[in-house]
């Protein structure tokens, strides 16, 4: 069996190492839907179930999870220009035969991907990779499959752009109208982030707490909506800074004069410190991109 036609070997080896990692990380090595591009027999599928992937759901990886692995194989392929706008992928048949899973499961992954807006399906001319102003950039998915690859300085840049936009004013709306109980999950937060550090997932789970409480004490019910985007784009970001070095700088300082404000009732010097604190965050993420050339 070859590599699907119209898409170089490269492109396919490459996204099937990303569905066999993420199989591996679910269910063990031997829930890996082996596959062979080279023709030579070597890769047969130890685990394979046209009719809807029994075999691989008993032995550890559910029908959801296929599906989701799938999608992520592809939507980060998509995300990360593997795929431009435009280009079709290979219909349900090869594209099945090529992971070794079931037709319903790769046509639910590709549910999953048009739903995000990164695919359209339509009679006759298949699967098309749409165009990006359609793709859902916050969704907390998408935005993760940016990050699995090298994102650009302009999508960063993005991001902070539109944090910018909406924590400085949500900090200030939240100095006049938190309650008390925000007040102290804000400063259970930040006494967590100080004590594991935002080198762990306990720490950087605890920032995300904080700015989702943030946005929470506004009282403003639409700006509340963006809080598992905005913690999405506060998670993948503090991760990319840490890549390959530690935080330049320590960024607790920042976070306690958001908190203060906030608890003061000062809706200016809010806004002011979460300006600053975005700002600087923005700066260890530029430090943080490859140098090209």
């Amino acid at each position: 069996m070859g590599a699907p036609r119209g898409v170089p070997k490269s492109l396919v080896v490459g996204q099937t190492v990303s569905l066999v990692s993420r199989c591996v990380e679910i269910g063990g090595s031997d829930a890996v839907p082996a596959v062979d591009w080279t023709g030579s027999g070597a890769g047969v599928a130890k685990k394979k179930d046209r009719a809807g992937d029994g075999e691989l759901a008993r032995d550890g990886l559910s029908t959801s999870r296929i599906h989701g692995s799938i999608a992520r194989t592809l939507g980060v392929a998509i995300v990360s220009g593997q795929y431009a706008p435009g280009d079709i992928l290979n219909n349900e048949i090869d594209s099945s035969e090529q992971l070794q899973v079931s037709r319903s499961a790769y046509r639910e992954a590709i549910r999953i991907l048009a739903a995000k807006g990164l695919v359209e399906s339509r009679p006759k001319t298949g699967t098309r990779v749409t165009e990006r102003h359609r793709w859902s950039l916050l969704d907390p998915e998408v935005l993760a499959w940016f990050f699995e690859s090298e994102p650009s300085e302009e999508f960063l840049k993005g991001l902070y752009e539109l944090r910018m936009i909406v924590e400085p004013a949500a900090a200030a709306l939240a100095a006049e109208r938190r309650d008390d109980g925000q007040l102290e999950r804000m400063r259970k937060a930040l006494i967590q982030m100080e004590s594991r550090t935002l080198a762990t997932e306990a720490g950087q789970a605890a920032d995300r707490d904080f700015h989702d409480t943030v946005l929470e004490a506004t009282g403003n019910a639409a700006l509340f909506t963006l809080s598992s985007s905005i913690g999405a784009a506060v998670r993948w970001t503090t991760i990319f800074k840490q890549r390959k070095r530690e935080l330049p700088r320590d960024p607790m300082p920042d976070h306690w004069k958001v908190f203060d404000a906030i608890a003061a009732g000062r809706p200016d010097q809010a806004r002011e410190a979460m300006e600053r604190l975005v700002g600087l965050a923005l700066e260890d993420t530029r430090a943080a991109i490859e140098p090209k050339g």
